[in-house]
């Protein structure tokens, strides 16, 4: 006998379709989570460059003079088209073209420290849903490098 003379149709139970839902749930959770951490890192990414070149220019004056008193934000220019980004390094403020504000600190001597701060309001979109740091540390005299903070 064929099914359609039995009245038997060929489909899915519920219970079957809800193993289905609850798999593809758990992937996707799975996935979205993977998906904001790699976002989250490549975000990050913003910040170790442009505290380089931070860094990179301080080396040049500490060369010159010995010393890091002059690795101050008035000193320290950024080879990027954004042109607000000399005015976030002293205040911390938050611009519009970047997802961190930075900073440069330091008594002079051989070490500086260079922080990024991850915007919640004011940077680039999307805005961080909570401030983290990412922290250079540099002694210029032994030439040692220290990063710490959240994603560095």
């Amino acid at each position: 006998m064929a099914i359609k003379e039995l009245g038997l149709k060929k489909s899915f139970t519920l219970l079957e379709l809800m193993v289905v839902i609850v798999i593809l749930g758990v992937l996707a959770a799975l996935g979205l989570r993977q998906y904001q951490e790699t976002v989250r890192r490549s975000r990050a990414a913003e910040a170790r460059q442009i505290i380089a070149q931070l860094r990179s220019q301080c080396a040049g004056i500490y060369m010159a003079e010995k010393d890091t008193a002059n690795c101050t934000a008035g000193n320290l220019r950024l080879n990027t088209a954004a042109s607000c980004i000399a005015d976030m390094i002293p205040g911390g403020q938050c611009c519009s073209t970047h997802f961190f504000s930075y900073a440069v600190s330091g008594e002079g001597g051989d070490d500086i420290t260079f922080t990024a701060t991850r915007c919640t309001s004011g940077g680039k979109e999307p805005q961080g849903l909570t401030n983290y740091n990412i922290i250079l540390e540099v002694n210029f005299a032994t030439g040692t490098d220290t990063w710490s903070g959240e994603l560095w």
